[in-house]
C-alpha cells in the first residue's frame, strides 16, 4: 500500500484530470455510437494506453519523455506542420519558430493557440527538456504563425520562461471555455511530464515594424 501511495504521489500534477477527461471523451464517443470507428476494441485499447501512460509517468518518467518526444518528432509534428503549411488546422494549433541553439537555423514546433491579447502563452509539456524551451533560453526572439481573420500570418515575439507561474492555473485561463483549447490542454496534461509556462510578448500586433526592429536590436546586443 505504501508503495502504491508513493507511486501515485509521483504522478505529475494535472495528469489525473487529463487522463480522466481523455477516458471520458473516448467512452462518451463510444456510447454515442457504439458502431462507429474505432468501436469497443479501439476504446479498450485507448484506455489501456492511458493507463500505461499513468504507470510510466509515475515509475519511469524519463522513458515516457523519450517515447513521447520520439512520437512527436517523427510522426505528429511533421503531419501538423504539413497541414498548417497549406492552411489545414482542424485542432486550432499555432506554429512556434525558434532558432536552434547550436545551428542557428529555424526550428518550428506546433503548439496550442494560447493567444490572449498581445500575449501568447505556451505550456511546455517537458519543461526545460523541450528543445524549443532550450532554444528560447539561448535566444528569446521567436515567431508565431497563427490565424488572423481568414488567413494565417507570422507574428514576431519575445519569449520568456516563467518557472514560478502555475502551469495548470495558466492553462485554465487560456482555455476560457474554448473547446479546441480544452482538447489541446487535455493532450498536454496526458503527454506532459514537467509542465512549464512560456510567455511570448507579440511585438507587431499594432503593425509597428519600427518597434519590432528596435526590440530585436536591443536583445541581440545584450
Amino acid at each position: 500500500m505504501d508503495q502504491y501511495k508513493r507511486m501515485v504521489g509521483r504522478v505529475p500534477r494535472g495528469l489525473w484530470a487529463g487522463t480522466a477527461a481523455a477516458m471520458a471523451l473516448v467512452w462518451g464517443l463510444y456510447l454515442l455510437n457504439p458502431h462507429a470507428w474505432p468501436g469497443l476494441t479501439g476504446s479498450v485499447a485507448q484506455s489501456a494506453l492511458y493507463t500505461g501512460n499513468l504507470y510510466l509517468s509515475a515509475r519511469h518518467r524519463t522513458v515516457k519523455i523519450v517515447l513521447v518526444r520520439l512520437l512527436q518528432r517523427r510522426v505528429v509534428n511533421p503531419l501538423v506542420r504539413a497541414g498548417l503549411s497549406v492552411g489545414l488546422n482542424p485542432l486550432g494549433l499555432a506554429l512556434l519558430e525558434t532558432r536552434g541553439r547550436t545551428s542557428g537555423l529555424p526550428r518550428r514546433t506546433p503548439v496550442g493557440n494560447g493567444r490572449m491579447g498581445e500575449d501568447f502563452w505556451v505550456i511546455a509539456e517537458h519543461g526545460h527538456r523541450a528543445g524549443y524551451v532550450r532554444n528560447i533560453v539561448r535566444d528569446p526572439r521567436v515567431r508565431v504563425r497563427m490565424r488572423s481573420g481568414l488567413r494565417y500570418r507570422w507574428y514576431d515575439g519575445l519569449a520568456e520562461i516563467r518557472p514560478d507561474d502555475d502551469p495548470l492555473a495558466r492553462q485554465r485561463a487560456v482555455i476560457s471555455w474554448h473547446p479546441l483549447r480544452a482538447l489541446n490542454a487535455m493532450n498536454v496534461r496526458v503527454l506532459g511530464a514537467d509542465l512549464l509556462v512560456v510567455r511570448i510578448r507579440l511585438l507587431d500586433m499594432s503593425g509597428s515594424s519600427e518597434a519590432v526592429a528596435t526590440t530585436m536590436t536591443s536583445v541581440g546586443s545584450r
